[in-house]
């Protein structure tokens, strides 16, 4: 068998959310909350991108500020 992973998740931070800049497209937000909460980054970009979508834009706002305050 082969030792290659394809997988590049990381343990969740016992210390507490940060922005994950290496993964992240943008601010890394939502590489971010992937991370902290164990999810794939693919899903959290697509749930934020149709919360925004749904929610007239006010995810944006949110995600500025989360990307502004943490780390």
């Amino acid at each position: 068998m082969s030792d290659l992973r394809f997988d590049d998740r990381q343990v969740p931070s016992p210390s507490g959310f940060h922005l994950n800049k290496r993964r992240g497209k943008l601010m890394g937000v939502c590489a971010g909350i992937a991370d902290y909460f164990g999810f794939d980054v693919t899903l959290v970009r697509v749930a934020w991108v149709i919360g925004t979508l749904v929610g007239f834009g006010s995810l944006i706002l949110i995600y500025l500020a989360i990307g502004f305050i943490a780390d």
